[in-house]
């Protein structure tokens, strides 16, 4: 088992940190069916990509969506044993013999451990304590969810890579949904000693904090922006959590998925690249502490590709906005971190619709995302010194174009190097040094 730096949050409550107290950005990819459909072989070449693409959180579930109760995982193995009534039962784990469900997933973690990779871990998808449109079957209730979050919890304490996440795609409506939940949440507590961080993934077009933001187990909240609008405008959520008393991180942990069909319906046409990467710059730059990448069959990790899922999971994993994240981490942690704040006062006539721009500023550096390369205007002053330099970054590549150096007064007009879509442009702004 290896042992990394376990994470916290950051003295002013907007951002995540390892335990050192330096910075960490939360650059996560989604890969939900990890544990129940890849085998070691399988999960050592997916972790392995995403170490190199400079992902750091991958988010998975140990009960998963896809039959994850009756469906074996690639060694014929389930999770759960059933009871004297033949359900599927959370506080009889089937730990029986060697080689069970439990310890592939041990090794899925710890593999992911030794790559510098933490695990956003749900204990179950949402199916299992609230139906809505899934498979299920509903198995838990206030009782068992204890039970099992203490089983998991202790299962799991002396990973410092882990990272829980509750919830699972949906939203809390009965009293038996908050119980459970909380139920749960409290069996983890009881055996983590509070030592692992604690959030909720909500329904799509939801934060966690529409129920739980004061619920004292939740140290930070998920955003689920969703596939369904082909208007990104994750900003709006984000904003609203970062407003949130009392203050607590957010960031888009699924926001739309690189290659889904728009609105879950193929002949709308897919998101690509350049809208993964607008949900990702809007996201940080309304006051994110990272963001979260998806690709439609890698989350499912498809091996049967169709019009849903356009291609085998292996043949997902080099597409191009996956490998551009990596960009929006580098930009992040390349000025100081702890500083930053959204500030859309930047932006002079801000547009609407897909050309909306977002900025966020520290002490002596600012940043504004244009999402189309579209001229803008900058309110300058915002930062100190009486001049600043300015740079283009470009998202698709991670490299700058210097653009001179401007008076940090009054209104600044800028022209990215290239406009239309596809062409997003970062305008960096940084204090010139006497």
């Amino acid at each position: 088992m290896t042992s990394i730096q376990g994470l916290k949050i950051s003295d002013n409550g907007r951002f995540l940190c390892y335990q050192d107290g330096t910075p960490f950005f939360w650059l996560g990819d989604t890969a939900w069916e990890l544990i129940h459909k890849l085998d070691r072989e399988e999960a050592d070449e997916y972790l392995g990509n995403r170490a190199n693409l400079k992902f750091n959180v991958i988010q998975t579930v140990a009960l998963a969506e896809s039959h994850g109760l009756t469906a074996g995982n690639p060694y014929g193995r389930t999770p759960l044993l059933q009871n004297e009534t033949g359900v599927f039962d959370p506080s009889l784990p089937d730990t029986e013999g060697t080689g069970h469900y439990w310890e592939h997933a041990d090794y899925v973690i710890d593999r992911a451990a030794s790559l510098g990779l933490y695990v956003a871990l749900l204990p179950t998808w949402g199916d299992k304590f609230h139906l809505k449109h899934g498979k299920g079957p509903v198995i838990f209730n206030e009782k068992n969810a204890r039970v099992y979050g203490e089983w998991i919890g202790d299962r799991y304490k002396d990973r410092t890579n882990m990272i829980w996440v509750l919830g699972g795609d949906r939203s809390l409506v009965t009293y038996e949904h908050f119980a459970i939940i909380r139920a749960m949440a409290e069996g983890i507590r009881t055996t983590t000693g509070g030592r692992q961080l604690m959030t909720f993934h909500p329904q799509g077009w939801q934060s966690s904090s529409y129920h739980l933001h004061e619920e004292s187990w939740l140290d930070f909240n998920m955003v689920q922006s969703g596939h369904g609008q082909r208007l990104i405008c994750n900003y709006t959520k984000i904003a609203e959590d970062y407003d949130k008393v009392p203050v607590k991180p957010t960031f888009d942990s699924e926001p739309c998925y690189e290659d889904i069909p728009i609105g879950f319906k193929p002949e709308n046409g897919y998101f690509d690249a350049a809208d993964v990467r607008t949900a990702a710059y809007y996201g940080v730059f309304s006051g994110g502490f990272g963001h979260t990448y998806g690709h439609h069959s890698i989350w499912s990790m498809t091996t049967e590709p169709g019009v849903n899922r356009l291609m085998h999971w292996r043949d997902a994993l080099p597409r191009p906005g996956a490998a551009q994240m990596q960009h929006v981490r580098t930009l992040m942690e390349s000025r100081p971190f702890f500083d930053r704040v959204p500030d859309q006062s930047l932006i002079a006539n801000n547009r609407t619709g897909a050309n909306y721009m977002t900025a966020t500023r520290g002490t002596d550096y600012a940043m504004i995302y244009s999402p189309n390369g579209v001229r803008f205007e900058v309110v300058m002053g915002k930062i100190a010194g009486d001049r600043v330099r300015a740079s283009w970054f470009d998202p698709r590549s991670g490299m700058y174009l210097q653009a001179g150096t401007f008076p940090n007064d009054g209104i600044a007009e800028f022209m990215p190097p290239s406009s239309g879509r596809g062409n997003d442009w970062v305008l960096v702004l940084d204090t010139e040094s006497e």
